[in-house]
């Protein structure tokens, strides 16, 4: 089994690919000094290298993302924007794309990793709230335009990736008093790898966050 993970140097996407390798799948695990995935060619060539090395693809991990930074709203600018919309909805999109010849193939799975930051209004965070909403969107949009033979499943984690500073207060936010893991995240990967008959929604990952709405909205 072979897989694709873009943003597989960063916490979470390092964690799906790890998890994956342990599974005995072969991974390439794609960070920013392999592509901008923002840039189409860039992602076609990034497919293309993985699927040549790997041999094929039956997993697409869309983890590449960028601006996950708060910001006052008045001082967002064009910049913050672009980079946003570039590596989350816009790389995704492309290496989508770029990828389905490869996993029509294989009948294989498009996982998006979203955020709980989709379905909430985190003012601090506008272009990132943005960005994952649209990603979300694109989890649907493309479950159609693949099916029947790619499946496109979307997962929305919640506090996974928290500074240990921020432990406590992350923690308040959940149903379940703690916060998660990346591993929790790579852990419901592969629960989707599993299950065949789904398609077209997102499995939440989030301890309840998004249940605590008067305690889970952020600044």
């Amino acid at each position: 089994m072979r897989a694709l993970v873009t943003g597989g140097t960063g916490r979470v996407g390092s964690a799906i690919a790890a998890r994956l390798e342990r599974e005995g799948w072969r991974v390439l695990a794609a960070g920013r000094a392999d592509a901008d995935v923002s840039a189409p060619a860039e992602a076609q060539a990034l497919v293309a290298r993985a699927a040549d090395e790997l041999g094929g693809l039956e997993l697409l991990v869309n983890a590449a993302a960028a601006g996950f930074v708060p910001k006052p709203f008045d001082e967002i600018g064009e910049a913050d924007w672009d980079a946003t919309f570039g590596a989350t909805a816009k790389g995704s999109f492309f290496v989508t794309q770029a990828a389905a010849p490869h996993l029509r193939a294989t009948r294989g799975l498009v996982v998006m990793i979203e955020d709980v930051a989709g379905y909430q209004p985190w003012p601090a965070f506008a272009a990132h709230c943005a960005a994952k909403a649209a990603q979300s969107m694109l989890t649907r949009v493309l479950a159609r335009a693949l099916a029947p033979e790619v499946r496109v499943c979307g997962i929305a984690p919640g506090p996974v990736a928290v500074e240990p500073d921020q432990m406590e207060r992350r923690a308040a936010e959940t149903l379940l008093g703690r916060v998660g893991s990346p591993d929790d995240v790579a852990e419901a990967v592969l629960m989707l790898v599993e299950s065949e008959f789904v398609t077209g929604t997102t499995l939440t990952v989030d301890g309840g966050m998004l249940l605590q709405t008067a305690r889970g909205t952020r600044a």
